[in-house]
């Protein structure tokens, strides 16, 4: 009687004794799911394979050459729409196609006008901040070349037909794009041997397209662009 009553009391408490088998299971233990850490997501494309790809077939030089003669109206009348590429001879001037192309929440002066009078860079470029376009204060928006103009000169655009220096000031596809206007004037001419964006999450695209824009019009790049792409290549995966 005294056994029994110890057996009963065991397995009231939870607890087991020889010859009287397992008691009742403890209620199954959730894992906690892991806590996500914070991630920059990279810009699809702008991978250090594809950067490497771009330096193999790229003409390097040691530096920059000065040439004389370089005028912005060598590269014909600014953003005219009288150019061959994407967005030519559509009736509206570059500077607001990109606008367009490029701002989120975008407002035209009328209905049928292709002037941008307001619009939003939710993510800027450059910066990585938001940036607010109006018309009344345009110079905070403005349009880069990701290949400055007067670098080209130097490297070689000096020599080409007119057409082709205005075609390559208004290449939409791939040298144009809509960002922060003090940082379009840090940049200045720069390339990615004096200078990266603000924005790291940015760069890998910046250096990518710089590549492009050379290789698209056969244009050299210096060894301190290249230094500065290679260096850059490790975080762009």
């Amino acid at each position: 009687m005294i056994r029994l009553l110890l057996v009963a009391v065991l397995f009231v408490s939870g607890c087991t004794v020889a010859g009287a088998g397992p008691g009742p299971s403890s209620p199954p233990s959730v894992a906690k799911p892991p806590v996500a850490k914070p991630s920059v997501a990279k810009p699809q494309g702008a991978t250090a394979k594809a950067i490497a790809a771009e330096l193999r077939g790229a003409k390097v030089i040691a530096s920059r050459p000065e040439v004389a003669g370089y005028q912005r109206d060598q590269f014909g009348q600014s953003w005219t729409d009288d150019h061959n590429g994407p967005g030519g001879h559509n009736g509206c001037d570059t500077r607001n196609d990109v606008l367009a192309a490029q701002l989120t929440a975008v407002h035209n002066r009328t209905a049928k006008s292709c002037v941008v009078v307001e619009g939003t860079l939710t993510a800027e470029p450059y910066t990585g901040r938001r940036v607010d376009f109006r018309k009344a204060a345009a110079s905070k928006v403005q349009i880069d070349h990701i290949y400055p103009l007067s670098r080209a000169w130097d490297m070689g655009a000096a020599r080409w037909p007119a057409q082709r220096r205005v075609d390559f000031a208004n290449d939409q596809a791939a040298n144009l794009l809509a960002v922060d206007g003090p940082a379009n004037a840090s940049k200045n001419d720069s390339g990615p041997g004096e200078w990266m964006p603000l924005n790291r999450a940015y760069r890998c695209v910046y250096v990518l397209r710089y590549l492009q824009v050379a290789r698209k019009y056969t244009l050299p790049i210096t060894a301190a662009d290249q230094d500065s792409a290679k260096t850059i290549m490790p975080t762009c995966r």
